[in-house]
């Protein structure tokens, strides 16, 4: 079997055969599924959201599952729903699409909030729960969620509690000159179902691995110097809960993994700040930039980068 490092090294590789230009985004993306969280992804239409989330199934050897949201998707559409057995008189519960293991919500801020809010417990504990009666997800369970612009017509806002399922956001935007011009090259052309998958005990494998990974006072005391700043500073309508804290230790965690270390160095942490307070912090006066806002706090902080 291989070792924690080649597997690694395999993923990204073989993602950047089909994402081009785009090492950041699948390192990201990798980091959340190993640190057992979920993706948001916000983007225009035809950046490459659906082909990211195919391509990461694939090589992870998940099942994967879509779910279009519309406006007229109901919670039973993404649960599942019991239904009447006519030659036994008795209730039988049909499967929603959410029992997958990489499950892709796309254009999910589509359909309204009580149906986005059937993946809530789902996200959290791994479990759905209808009329009564308790059901498992798959493990590992993962999920990448599209979001459009607000700007379009037929999109309603993700409720707080939902956008705080998610650990990182990020965009892909638009690629390079490159990297499109690969993208349009004929010679290119790689298929998703050639690419390598992993196996469920090389998953394991790394799935352990994180676990090891350590996190010193120092990295535990610049998380904590982050979160005062931003419950305390004026510059943001609400700071980050301690849930969000848990989320970017753990995501920085991932990072030093990707990064092949076992322990958690400050430049982890502040790499990946960003996409875990794209979606949480907002700035009280104007719009900023994930990186306008990390570049506020290490200001602030007096944080050597």
């Amino acid at each position: 079997m291989k070792n924690t490092e080649d597997l690694i090294e395999q993923i990204l590789l073989e993602g950047q055969k089909i994402i081009i230009g785009k090492e950041k985004q699948i390192k990201l993306s990798l980091a959340a599924f190993l640190s057992d969280s979920h993706v948001l992804i916000e983007d225009i239409p035809g950046v490459g959201k659906t082909t990211l989330a195919k391509t990461l199934s694939h090589i992870l050897g998940l099942r994967y599952s879509r779910i279009q949201f519309t406006s007229d998707l109901l919670p039973s559409d993404i649960i599942g729903v019991n239904f009447y057995n006519t030659k036994d008189a008795s209730f039988s519960f049909k499967k929603g699409p959410v029992f997958s293991q990489f499950l892709l919500a796309d254009e999910i801020n589509r359909a309204s909030s009580k149906t986005q809010s059937a993946l809530l417990e789902a996200m959290e504990e791994k479990q759905v729960s209808i009329d009564g009666q308790t059901y498992e997800l798959p493990s590992p369970f993962f999920v990448i969620a599209t979001k459009n612009p607000y700007e379009e017509v037929g999109t309603y806002d993700l409720p707080s509690s939902q956008i705080d399922r998610f650990a990182i956001s990020f965009s892909l935007g638009y690629p390079d000159f490159e990297a499109e011009r690969a993208i349009l090259s004929v010679n290119n052309k790689h298929s998703i179902d050639d690419l390598k998958s992993l196996t469920k005990e090389e998953i394991e494998l790394l799935q352990n691995k994180f676990k090891t990974i350590h996190a010193s006072t120092e990295i535990l005391d610049l998380v904590q110097e982050i979160l005062k700043f931003t419950r305390e500073s004026s510059l943001y309508t609400v700071g980050l809960s301690t849930r969000a804290a848990i989320t970017l230790l753990n995501i920085s965690k991932a990072w030093a993994l990707i990064s092949f270390r076992d322990y958690v160095i400050p430049s982890d942490v502040l790499e990946v700040l960003p996409y875990v307070t794209h979606h949480r912090l907002q700035a009280r006066n104007e719009y900023k930039t994930p990186s306008e806002i990390v570049d506020e706090i290490v200001k602030k902080l007096h944080i050597d980068t």
